[in-house]
């Protein structure tokens, strides 16, 4: 028997944000959100140093899922910026930023972390008391009866990938897809505790995106099917078409007993008896006038070749992925054992189609209420493909969280520009009680409220990759960028022409200020105007819900950080 080692104390290491590793980590890691935030941003190789897939990416969920931290304070900000992706697919990459800029900005503060922490609360909950009020300047209603908004919001999305590799007739064609299919998942009847139904993303590899479509109701692959012959599907007298879903394999394989075993009379096969009760479970769904069976596995044969001669459509390999919006558009419960088959299980269907689409075919399920679509995605290559799915996702995602707060940002930096003067303006005029409440000094107050600024400001200086100039304007207090090659003593009026999120053009006779490396940056007199809303197909938005809780979060998890007074490591 080997002798035993003694057991090693666990190690406590206090002040863990003072250590130099810790700092240049947190600084790489924020290099790497900068870099690839925005339409311009830089792209990323992912793989996993031993060869294999290669993922090209600027998203923050592939991005965040390959990197690998051992600090546990980073690892801290990695899993709240990855349970944010979670909930809202949005916003990722501005979260991790901010996040990472406010930890470096309030660790140069000479100022005890309890009172950076209170003062820090204090200006979120300002922000969050202007974004949710009529008066902010820097969010636009989503009207539903009219598309402008909605339009805007997809295309910001699309154009915020540039892994996706999409030109501007294409982004336009795949927006109308996005909205289309966000469209087919509203149900028709307007209910108390109405559900969004779904969008099934169907993928074609090789293909222009242009030839991208969306279809409603389901479709599955089935390469065996024959296009040339009509479809002779059983329908009941009410002229729909019943519906058996099978969870189960149907293929008449037997069961593995494990460790068991199995006790067979003499003369009796077992996979006899097993087809023959497969051949029962089709006798009962031609008696209760079944016209379609969708099986997740595979469906023997014989049963196959038997539902066919009475006129029952047999789909089976289904795979998992369909099964619940299947149950859900038509009305059927999946049956998990072919041993016990009830009529409340069936469900209906309107119509069943076959279509064919590239080199592959489909049968196409059709509901008498459309909940649910089928997208199909096209791309030139597998990257880009994996690339614009998870950017449809997210748009998809961003109108769902619309529907239930419909309001949206204004996006390409303005948000962050606008917010940061409206707290210059508001930490200006804070009576002495709010001091007081805070315990601190209005010294403090200002260094922190500073710090939470350029933080602001900071995220929105990471959309800009070609060392250009970036202005903000001294009335709305939006973001605007300076074409490169232009020196900074230039007049800036005549550079400009647009601000980030495209709602200002400069029409008006606007004073300037440069943005990076402005500490102690003139405060606008009175508070930043609500600028007039034009909408065009030029506006960038950013999802309401998404950026606030980016906001809440990024902060949080700053002082959740900041307050970390020693990690414990157990060296065992």
């Amino acid at each position: 028997m080997s002798r035993l080692e003694a057991k090693k104390p666990p190690l406590f290491i206090s002040e863990p944000l003072t250590k130099e590793t810790v700092s240049q980590s947190l600084s790489l890691l924020s290099g790497i959100f900068k870099s690839c935030y925005g339409p311009a941003g830089r792209l990323k190789m992912l793989h996993n140093g031993v060869g294999g897939y290669v993922c090209t990416t600027s998203q923050s969920s592939a991005i965040l899922s390959s990197i690998s931290v051992s600090h546990p304070a980073l690892s801290v900000l990695m899993a709240s910026v990855q349970n944010h992706i979670s909930r809202f697919s949005d916003c990722g990459l501005f979260t991790a930023i901010l996040c990472c800029s406010l930890i470096e900005k309030f660790k140069s503060l000479n100022i005890e972390s309890c009172t950076v922490i209170k003062i820090s609360k204090h200006l979120l909950s300002l922000c969050m008391d202007y974004l949710k009020s009529e008066a902010c300047g820097c969010r636009v209603s989503v009207d539903f009866s009219s598309l402008e908004i909605l339009l805007c919001l997809v295309r910001s999305v699309l154009t915020s990938k540039p892994a996706c590799m999409l030109n501007k007739p294409e982004v336009d064609h795949l927006t109308t897809l996005i909205l289309k299919a966000f469209m087919f998942t509203v149900p028709c009847h307007a209910e108390t505790n109405a559900v969004l139904g779904k969008c099934i993303i169907i993928p074609v590899k090789g293909r222009r995106v242009v030839d991208s479509t969306v279809l409603p109701g389901l479709l599955i692959e089935t390469p065996e099917i024959q296009l040339a012959k009509p479809l002779a599907v059983k329908r009941t007298c009410s002229n729909m078409i019943k519906v058996a879903l099978f969870c189960v394999s149907m293929s008449g394989d037997l069961f593995n007993p494990g460790e068991g075993t199995i006790t067979v009379h003499h003369g009796i096969s077992l996979e006899v008896s097993e087809l023959n009760e497969l051949l029962n479970v089709g006798k009962q769904l031609v008696n209760d006038e079944v016209g379609l069976v969708v099986c997740q596995k595979v469906i023997h044969p014989c049963l196959k070749q038997y539902l066919k001669e009475n006129h029952i459509m047999a789909v089976d390999r289904a795979g998992l992925s369909p099964m619940e919006p299947l149950s859900r558009m038509t009305g059927s419960k999946p049956i998990a054992s072919v041993h016990s088959l009830s009529p409340s299980c069936y469900g209906s269907l309107k119509d069943v189609r076959t279509e064919s689409f590239a080199s592959k075919h489909f049968v196409r399920l059709i509901p008498n209420d459309t909940v649910v679509c089928s997208l199909i995605l096209c791309n030139r290559n597998e990257t880009a493909w994996d690339e614009l799915k998870r950017a449809c996702e997210t748009a998809e995602h961003v109108l769902q969280l619309t529907v239930k707060e419909p309001l949206a940002l204004l996006g390409g930096g303005c948000t962050e520009t606008h917010l940061a003067s409206y707290i210059r303006h508001k930490s200006c005029s804070l009576s002495t009680s709010t001091f007081k409440d805070l315990d601190c000094s209005q010294t403090q107050y200002q260094l922190v409220a500073d710090g939470f600024c350029h933080s602001l400001e900071s995220v929105a200086c990471s959309l800009n990759h070609d060392d250009r100039e970036i202005l903000t304007d001294m009335v709305y207090g939006h973001c605007w960028f300076v074409p490169s090659g232009f020196p900074s003593v230039s007049n800036w009026s005549d550079l400009v022409s647009k601000c980030g999120c495209g709602i200002n053009d400069n029409t008006e006779n606007l004073s300037w200020r440069l943005l990076q490396g402005q500490f102690g940056s003139p405060v606008i007199h009175g508070c930043p105007k609500d600028p007039p809303v034009k909408v065009s197909d030029s506006l960038t938005l950013d999802c309401f819900a998404a950026k606030c809780s980016g906001l809440q979060l990024a902060l949080e998890t700053a002082n959740l950080i900041l307050d970390l007074s020693y990690v414990i490591e157990d060296q065992n």
